[in-house]
């Protein structure tokens, strides 16, 4: 199941398609060339940046996809990543992504 994060992050390029990316994404369409940015599924790593056609394999499916980011290239969620743990440093003065977000 695939939850959104309340503060969706986005590179400049997504924030002009957002709804029709989330829309796709929870349509289990194809959308080439558009990064998710997610809670890592290894709780010793932050944040996952997953191509969205990923999504679509048994994997994924079966799992709670937590989904912090969208970016259009992959140069774009690593700086969205970055921006991100600056933002949640900043914040909270640690790295502990799980308790910084709230989904819905």
């Amino acid at each position: 199941m695939i939850r959104w994060c309340q503060k969706l992050y986005l590179d400049f390029a997504a924030e002009k398609i957002e709804k029709k990316l989330r829309k796709r994404i929870e349509r289990g369409k194809l959308n080439l060339f558009v990064y998710c940015i997610t809670l890592a599924q290894n709780e010793n790593n932050l944040f996952e940046i997953i191509r969205t056609d990923e999504l679509l394999f048994h994997y994924y499916r079966k799992k709670d996809i937590y989904i912090i980011g969208l970016a259009v290239s992959r140069d774009s969620a690593v700086e969205l990543v970055a921006e991100i743990i600056d933002e949640m440093y900043q914040s909270t003065g640690t790295f502990h992504p799980r308790e910084y977000f709230s989904f819905s």
